[in-house]
């Protein structure tokens, strides 16, 4: 079977090339040197174990009857296309007979010998010097499958990859060697294993970079600008000091860019060499001419008709007579790298010039000024056509169209369709990394562009298995979570995959228990409330049952003491246009009810009563953070949030400075604190405000850098009526004790335990927590997104204003691992180191290492 199949590939090439070989007969032979014509006789094939001997024939061209020169130009091109095919390791054309034929005493006859060795079939690969792991990633890579041929070339070029691949590695000096060797087949197949030895040596890093030719910016600048390559420094951990020839070529443009930042229009690297210092270290040295220093001189503008030359000029940013900085003007003329940037041609596409361009030509150089004009083709004003969508098996297309900012008939603008992909991506149903709109039907005559979405569905359902010790035992949350459900096929059978999706709202029901509480909670979200315009509605119901516990041993619960809390909460949110269009102005109310069931506590001194808590929480926000939710690299959020009650205390004609006097909170003519607290705690009267805000920060590539900080105040109306035993703050640990619903906030802090930095047993006031984290991802696929960081952190808990000094804090760093499926939401854990003691503690040890599992949390 094999092979036949082999010939009728060898017959096919046979036919595509017998135009070519018809041609060159018509021509007729060439001879070569001293030749001597013959007439072809009889045609024979050796050597050949696949190819069947007419196959081979038919190929050369070759005929019995034909005159060839020998030695010849025919002969020669014969084996010429033979190599060419590269299925043969040897070939060789031999004169087997030349026969004097007594009629022609003109031409001989020559019988001819076709000799061919074939090159061998991939067998078995084995590959030595490297770990298990490290080999069945090389072996993916290489893709060496059985029955591929083993030519010389693909040794060759295997030999290379793994060399450069090495080399990319830092192992400068990896020495791969590659052998075969052809096993004894008794089957008669053309078999061979290869065998692939690799020796990598030693990583080889960089001792020394030294500079020549330098004086205007040192050594020390030069280096800094070389982001790639990097000197041995011990306490560099980010960029490890290995040598990589195409980093370091990339490194020395930019060290001409430094230059150019400084006005050294003509600076230039001369030379570099690289000497080996020893098998582990080499040093670089690198000659430059620096020239001399120029100035920016007179920047004319032409052929702008849309924007005055006024206009552009304060974009551009640069005066005659400011230093020469090349980088800095070029990135201001544009920025292809800043998709934000406020750059001349960014200044165009997003008025609507899709097919302008922008360009700066030098038209003098004087003495050290150079003159330039800023050289602008506007082309004709271009709009949005037809507006679509492909790829979404799942979301209907209503949802997309109302995250897309743009619109069929508006001008063009490069910046709405990055605002288009932000949107898409924090939409969270699909995969962030392949959004991927297409410019199709571009017609610069009728100044028309279509814009095509590609989308690939993510997971947008999330089971929440939730595990972790809060609140003094162990806390299991059993949840499931509905980011792209379809509320009005509730009742559409056919709509169940498995439960109704596609109309981009949220369901969330969830379940959480330990021993000390039990609590249910169903939550829905529909974000465009009527379908017009970016309203989103927000409903949800909430009961809680909570036992009184020995704070002292959290194993001792007393299930006849229990704290009941049922309530609800109606919100809307609206985005605004203004200040920009990343702001969104929300309003709630909520409403709980606490009902205490012989509950001993500190906080108030009524075991058995009610309490209701009626508020009203408004909170502006902007988030303008892109474009991967799970993984964001650039951009900024910020929330500003206030709870209130009323203020029952203005009308309601009760004293409660002298509450102890009044005999109606008296019990035999002593003051009854239960009454007391009951009459204070009917009906809750508070404030609160919390602000947080996040930036992210792209440092190098992938590393990112988030910066945080949070700010969270409760405060009364009325100083005689005194702070609410709810909605406080707890401070410390890993944030998964968040399973009351008495308003409690729980702010995570690494490197202590859970509320271990709170003041109070009964919770704190006033916070303040600041924190920095160093992220790096390692995948961001759609199946499984993971992420590394490492983090610094300080925080503190106040009970009360007075108190408060935003200095007076503990800190902690450490480093974590992130793992987001779209099934189950964030796994992670944190490993902190707490650098203080804990509050209200008589040792003044620091807290010390303390592990954090992440389950089911926030980004």
């Amino acid at each position: 079977m094999i092979k036949k199949l082999a010939n009728s590939l060898l017959l096919v090439t046979c036919l595509l090339l017998s135009a070519a070989t018809y041609a060159q007969e018509k021509r007729g032979d060439l001879a070569i040197g001293d030749a001597t014509k013959y007439k072809i006789g009889e045609i024979t094939v050796t050597g050949s174990q696949t190819y069947n001997e007419n196959t081979v024939i038919a190929f050369t061209g070759l005929r019995k009857g034909e005159e060839v020169f020998v030695p010849g130009e025919r002969i020669s091109q014969v084996v010429k296309k033979m190599w060419d095919l590269k299925l043969f390791s040897d070939i060789r054309i031999f004169a087997t007979d030349i026969i004097g034929d007594p009629e022609d005493d003109v031409m001989d006859t020559i019988n001819l010998e076709i000799n061919i060795i074939e090159v061998p079939n991939l067998n078995e690969v084995t590959i030595q010097g490297l770990r298990k792991g490290q080999t069945k990633d090389l072996r993916e890579e290489l893709k060496l499958t059985r029955g591929r041929k083993a030519t010389e070339n693909l040794i060759t070029t295997t030999r290379s990859f793994i060399e450069d691949k090495y080399k990319k590695k830092g192992f400068l000096y990896a020495d791969a060697k590659v052998k075969t060797r052809t096993l004894v087949d008794t089957t008669g197949k053309n078999r061979v294993d290869m065998k692939i030895d690799i020796d990598k040596g030693k990583k080889v890093k960089i001792a020394e970079i030294n500079f020549e030719g330098n004086s205007m910016l040192t050594d020390k600048e030069l280096r800094g600008a070389m982001s790639n390559t990097k000197k041995k420094n011990f306490i560099r951990l980010l960029k490890r000091s290995k040598y990589i020839e195409d980093d370091f070529q990339t490194d020395l443009i930019a060290v001409v860019d430094k230059y150019k930042e400084s006005g050294y229009r003509d600076a230039r690297v001369i030379s570099d060499t690289l000497t080996k210092v020893d098998d582990k270290t080499i040093s670089l040295d690198i000659k430059v001419e620096e020239g001399r220093k120029y100035y920016f001189g007179d920047i004319k503008f032409i052929g702008n008709t849309a924007f005055s030359d006024e206009q552009l000029k304060r974009l551009l940013k640069i005066e005659k007579g400011d230093v020469y900085n090349g980088v800095a003007f070029d990135e201001q003329i544009s920025n292809p790298q800043d998709p934000d940037s406020d750059d001349l041609t960014n200044l165009y596409q997003n008025s609507g010039y899709l097919f302008s361009s922008v360009n700066a030509v030098e038209t003098r150089v004087q003495n050290d000024t150079i003159d330039f004009e800023i050289r602008i083709v506007e082309g004709k004003e271009a709009y949005f056509n037809n507006i679509s969508v492909s790829g979404n098996t799942r979301t209907n297309d209503h949802v997309i169209y109302r995250a897309i900012r743009t619109s069929p008939g508006e001008k063009y603008s490069r910046q709405k369709i990055i605002n288009s992909i932000r949107e898409l991506g924090q939409l969270g149903f699909f995969d962030a990394q392949q959004i991927n709109p297409q410019l199709n039907n571009v017609n610069q005559e009728d100044g028309t562009v279509d814009v095509d979405y590609e989308l690939v569905e993510a997971g947008a359902s999330q089971i929440e298995l939730q595990g972790g010790y809060g609140g003094g035992g162990f806390v299991g949350t059993l949840g499931l979570r509905f980011n792209n459900f379809s509320l009005r096929n509730l009742f559409n059978g056919e709509a169940y995959e498995p439960v109704p999706m596609g109309d981009g709202q949220t369901l969330a029901i969830r379940a959480q228990a330990s021993t000390i509480f039990r609590t249910y909670s169903l939550n829905f979200t529909e974000p465009w409330l009527g379908g017009k315009k970016p309203v989103s509605f927000n409903v949800s119901f909430s009961h809680s049952e909570q036992f009184r516990v020995n704070q002292q041993d959290f194993s001792e619960v007393d299930r006849n003491q229990r704290f009941l809390i049922t309530g609800g909460t109606v919100g809307i949110a609206k985005r605004l246009e203004w200040p920009d269009q990343y702001f969104q102005f929300s309003q709630a109310i909520s409403f709980q009810h606490y009902n205490l069931k012989n509950y001993q506590t500190s906080l108030f001194n009524f075991p058995n009563g009610f309490s209701n808590n009626l508020a009203y929480t408004v909170g502006l926000s902007r988030n303008n953070v892109g474009v991967n939710p799970i993984f964001p690299t650039y951009g900024s959020s910020f929330s500003l949030t206030a709870k209130m009650t009323l203020p029952y205390s203005v009308w309601n004609g009760v004293d409660y400075e002298n509450l102890e006097d009044d005999p109606e909170f008296q019990t035999n003519g002593i003051a009854d604190s239960g009454k007391i607290d009951q009459e204070k705690f009917k009906f809750l009267e508070y404030y609160k405000i919390k602000f947080e805000g996040t930036w992210y920060t792209q440092l190098y590539e992938k590393l990112i850098l988030q910066t945080k900080t949070e700010f969270g105040f409760l405060g009364a109306y009325n100083n005689d009526r005194g702070l609410v035993p709810f909605e406080r703050f707890f401070v410390g640990g890993d944030g998964l004790g968040s399973f009351s619903l008495d308003g409690r906030d729980i702010i995570r802090m690494r490197g202590y335990d859970n509320s271990a930095l709170t003041t109070s047993d009964d919770g704190d006031t006033v916070y303040n927590k600041f924190s920095m984290e160093l992220r790096y991802p390692i995948s961001l696929e759609q199946a499984a997104s993971i992420y590394v960081l490492t983090f610094a952190e300080a925080a503190g808990s106040y009970d009360r204003f007075r108190s408060y000094n935003p200095f007076d804090v503990q800190r902690s760093a450490g480093a974590g691992l992130r793992i987001f499926m779209p099934a189950f939401g964030l796994l992670g854990v944190d490993f902190g180191y707490g650098f203080d003691s804990v509050p209200n503690v008589a040792s003044d040890e620091p807290s010390g290492w303390n592990v954090h599992f992440i389950i089911g949390q926030q980004f």
